[in-house]
């Protein structure tokens, strides 16, 4: 007869998660756990424009939500972000953990080249491109549907080990807010994720301030910057 699971308590299942990653950290020291540290699932820029892109498609808006008190009572216990793909695992009710994967598709050339020139002379380093600190009409161009950086419903395909029928269950909901969460750690994931260059975006933009600042001079210079120069100026090779 079916009926309903038996409930656990949350402290319980905290501890089962906590005796997972240490008794995974024993085979494998580069685990990484999703660690939230007080009620906002992410802090910076590149974290926060994450989540509230995921949240702001129609029919990811009411499921993303299911994973949200997973991901920060810590039950996804690893989790790992290559180009275009994320593996994870999620400490649910079974004494195993699930595992997931999801996959994202590629900026598509054509939006990577308005993205591009759109960046022209708007980017002033690597720390504001990271830190998230370039300008509003900018920012808002990165997170828009139509031609932004952050993936649609229809770019991301995902697989859970759960028995759960839904399109959408808890476990892969937590894994898509972790995504955020990891980078606060490190914003570049983002860029791995999507794979996506940031060197290129930061090079157009300071050859074309460059160039501005030459021609607003009103003469021509005597020392022109071509491209190995600014490359090297701004460490864009390393």
């Amino acid at each position: 007869m079916w009926g309903y699971p038996e409930y656990v308590p949350v402290s319980e299942k905290k501890e089962k998660a906590r005796r997972q990653i240490e008794k995974l950290r024993k085979k494998d020291p580069n685990i990484s756990p999703v660690i939230i540290e007080g009620n906002k699932i992410s802090n910076t820029w590149w974290g926060i424009a994450w989540n509230k892109n995921l949240e702001s498609y129609a029919d990811y808006s009411n499921r993303v939500g299911r994973g949200r008190s997973y991901v920060k009572n810590g039950f996804v216990i690893d989790l790992r972000i290559k180009t275009c793909e994320v593996t994870a695992l999620v400490q649910g009710t079974s004494s195993r953990p699930y595992k997931i994967d999801i996959k994202f598709k590629p900026v598509s050339k054509d939006k990577w080249n308005k993205i591009i020139s759109k960046c022209s002379n708007k980017i002033d380093g690597i720390e504001e491109l990271v830190e998230g600190k370039f300008p509003k009409v900018l920012e808002e161009f990165f997170v828009s549907h139509e031609s932004g950086l952050f993936p649609s419903p229809k770019e991301i395909t995902f697989d859970c080990s759960c028995p759960d029928w839904a399109s959408m269950c808890k476990h892969v909901a937590a894994v898509l807010y972790g995504i955020g969460a990891k980078f606060d750690e490190d914003p570049t994931l983002f860029f791995v994720l999507r794979d996506i260059d940031f060197k290129v975006l930061l090079k157009k933009s300071l050859e074309d301030k460059m160039k501005s600042m030459l021609l607003n001079a009103d003469k021509k210079s005597k020392r022109i910057i071509d491209d190995v120069d600014v490359s090297d100026l701004f460490n864009l090779n390393n």
